[in-house]
């Protein structure tokens, strides 16, 4: 299809975009759109230096191409080059969201009717004085193309809503919101019992919770509070880009290393089903099943091409870039703890005074971590007792890995419909996060 210069690697990469936007606030129609387009990212190595450009013409293709190596500089051994024979090499063509329950052949009359059917019931609450509602949708059909000979064709998409609500209630005040996306519009469908369900919640958070007593508790995470975890406190220290040249990173992450409990196996995959799927990533390299963590040791971490040829490891299939504009950088995809094996309330029988992180405002952390949760709970002889206001959860990540004593047999990996994972320039970009239930010998709560 393309010319490919001598004495250069060169990748291309297209991709068409459908994206569908709907936001509603209170009850007006703020915005519906979709909005298709089609761009390419082109980039050439020479053994030195990477070369890049982008363009939405798809017909200057050849001459973004040619103009790259005029720039740089041909190397007659490049197919012998570390990186570049660290490239994987596929010919595929596959499409499993085409068709008629593809979010692109769904007419956005049904997605609008969705969303206000569901934010009809943010009005039936008295406690709700302001709420917004979003749904989005995307699918990115991908081309890529390689001078080594890849030629792969695949797609994926998802799409979602969220219902953010501010509640008062005299003097007391609480925001949430339900949020909740998938690979299939069809799996939208049904779940108005789930959001009736999530504003009884928030509406007895509302009247009923008080500030906790600050100290240290054994606390159990949910499943989100737990991705969110593992996803910012580990899944960023997993980036090998933060290591290729920084001895003392690379001697703190020594692969072997044990880093927390037995009971502890985080993964990382692009080939789950969900905002962090991704079949090949933008290097053209095919999805994997990444242990991060397996029974407690270090196993590994992700990588680009460039990244595991420093390292001497193997890609990963974790270069990604946000889109067409940008250049592909080593990034998450589902970052998740794995299951055990107790049922939720084996996880709380013995727990004599603790607590439970149901939903979280948001998380961060690398060497220190730090969760703001939304809706918490404190356990009481091993049950789930009266929601409880916590501002902040910290604590040092090795010690908490380590202080992991039970995790719950079930395992749910969401993601924010809004938003997405930063990084350098590139956000937000799509990820998914989870795990199971999580129980941690002691964490600081304030």
């Amino acid at each position: 299809m393309f010319v490919f210069p001598k004495g250069f690697y060169v990748d291309v990469r297209i991709e068409t975009i459908f994206e569908t936007t709907i936001r509603i606030a209170h009850n007006v129609l703020e915005d519906l759109k979709e909005k298709e387009y089609q761009a390419a990212f082109i980039r050439l190595f020479d053994g030195k230096m990477w070369y890049y450009s982008s363009t939405t013409d798809m017909t200057s293709i050849q001459k973004e191409i040619n103009t790259l190596a005029s720039v740089g500089h041909p190397f007659p051994g490049i197919e012998k080059h570390p990186v570049v024979q660290n490239f994987e090499v596929y010919n595929l063509h596959q499409e499993e969201f085409s068709g008629p329950t593809s979010v692109g052949s769904i007419p956005k009359k049904t997605k609008l009717t969705l969303l206000e059917e569901y934010s009809d019931l943010l009005n039936h609450n008295e406690h709700i004085k302001h709420w917004k509602s979003y749904y989005v949708d995307k699918r990115e059909v991908k081309d890529f193309y390689s001078s080594k000979g890849s030629q792969l064709h695949f797609d994926y998409e998802d799409s979602g809503f969220a219902l953010y609500y501010d509640m008062v209630h005299g003097d007391a005040k609480f925001s949430d919101r339900f949020d909740t996306n998938a690979s299939s519009f069809d799996n939208l469908q049904g779940l108005s019992s789930n959001i009736h369900k999530h504003i009884l919640a928030s509406d007895r958070f509302l009247c009923e919770s008080k500030p906790v007593q600050q100290g240290s508790y054994t606390t159990v995470l949910s499943p989100l509070a737990a991705g969110i975890f593992a996803h910012e406190s580990f899944g960023h220290k997993s980036e090998s880009d933060f290591m290729v040249g920084d001895e003392t990173m690379k001697k703190e992450w020594t692969i072997g290393k044990q880093v927390g409990s037995p009971l502890l196996s985080i993964i990382d995959t692009g080939t789950l089903h969900g905002k962090g799927y991704v079949p090949f990533d933008d290097e053209g390299t095919k999805a994997k099943i990444n242990y991060l963590v397996k029974k407690g040791f270090l196993e590994g971490r992700l990588h680009s091409i460039s990244t595991a040829t420093a390292l001497k490891e193997s890609p990963t299939g974790n270069a990604r870039a946000m889109n067409f504009e940008f250049e592909p950088i080593v990034r998450m995809t589902t970052t998740y703890i794995e299951k055990g094996d107790l049922p939720f309330d084996e996880l709380l029988t013995d727990i004599h005074e603790g607590v439970y992180v149901d939903t979280v405002k948001h998380g961060s952390g690398m060497s220190t971590f730090t969760l703001a949760p939304a809706r918490s709970y404190m356990i009481r002889k091993g049950k789930l007792a009266e929601p409880v206001q916590i501002s902040v959860i910290t604590g040092n990540v090795f010690k908490t890995l380590k202080d992991i004593e039970g995790l719950s047999n079930s395992l749910e990996t969401p993601g924010f419909t809004l938003g997405g994972c930063g990084k350098m320039e590139q956000h937000p970009l799509r990820v998914s996060f989870g795990g199971p239930d999580v129980r941690i010998k002691q964490l600081h709560i304030q």
